[in-house]
């Protein structure tokens, strides 16, 4: 069973569940964490079921999660997590397709090892309490990469879910023939992509190393360039399967199922 860290005599500490196959690993990120006056770990975990049961039975403000753990993974067990608490990736592991998945399944933030100084870390994990998204550099150049070169999935990866790649290539759409006709910057292409990926505007901050005003801004630029007031006709125009003529924005369906993303 895993060990259960004695609670922090700070007042409402915010607690922390860290789930980590490397005992040193995690012996460290529980002295570290546990040091801070508004921070405890209250439990560990060396693999995915192990952090499922531990996080059911303390209800943590925030799961460190390892990819990479024998048995149930981190990326098998994120789904299930994160119903119980905001979870961020904590990980050697920094290949496109595992960053792109854990986002996909609900992640808030993903760190890699060595990438990040102590007191990064702990304000990583105060802000992912507060509903802000982290990711370190070779996170957000990942994400980046899968949004404009959609990656397939690595072999060897037997103990993690398949990851299912979607390539717009591969099922002729976003073709970028026709893209410069919307006189789109660097920039507003960059914000535009991780539009297409399913990115929240929280998440485009943060992979972009930007504020949530600076990628309204650039929303908003976008949408005037693309003559549309909504994510999803965005991405059909970027995408290229915005139809010639129909109900346009007006659509029902679409319209809801986007209510609360415009910028």
């Amino acid at each position: 069973m895993p060990d259960v860290f004695s609670a922090h005599p700070a007042q409402n500490p915010l607690r922390v569940v860290v789930a980590d196959d490397n005992p040193v690993v995690r012996a460290g990120l529980g002295a570290l964490l546990s040091d801070r006056n508004d921070v405890a770990v209250v439990a560990e975990a060396a693999n995915g079921r192990e952090a499922c049961e531990v996080t059911l039975q303390h209800r943590p403000d925030v799961v460190l999660l390892d990819v990479r753990m024998p048995g149930v993974d981190g990326i098998s067990a994120l789904p299930h997590l994160v119903k119980l608490a905001p979870v961020m990736m904590l990980t050697y592991s920094r290949e496109t397709e595992i960053v792109h998945e854990a986002l996909r399944l609900g992640a808030d933030g993903y760190l890699v090892h060595g990438e990040f100084t102590a007191d990064q870390l702990v304000q990583a994990v105060r802000d992912i309490k507060n509903g802000q998204a982290h990711f370190t550099t070779s996170a957000a150049n990942a994400l980046l990469q899968h949004v404009r070169q959609p990656a397939q999935p690595r072999r060897g990866l037997s103990q993690l879910q398949p990851f299912v790649a979607h390539s717009y290539e591969a099922e002729g759409l976003g073709s970028s023939a026709n893209r410069s006709e919307f006189g789109l910057s660097s920039r507003e292409v960059e914000v535009m992509d991780l539009i297409a990926s399913g990115m929240s505007n929280q998440q485009i901050a943060a992979a972009c190393f930007i504020s949530e005003k600076t990628v309204k801004n650039h929303i908003n630029r976008i949408f005037a360039k693309l003559h549309t007031t909504t994510r999803s006709n965005a991405i059909a125009h970027w995408l290229g399967t915005a139809p010639a003529t129909g109900c346009g924005d007006g659509c029902g369906s679409d319209r809801g199922q986007m209510e609360g993303e415009r910028p």
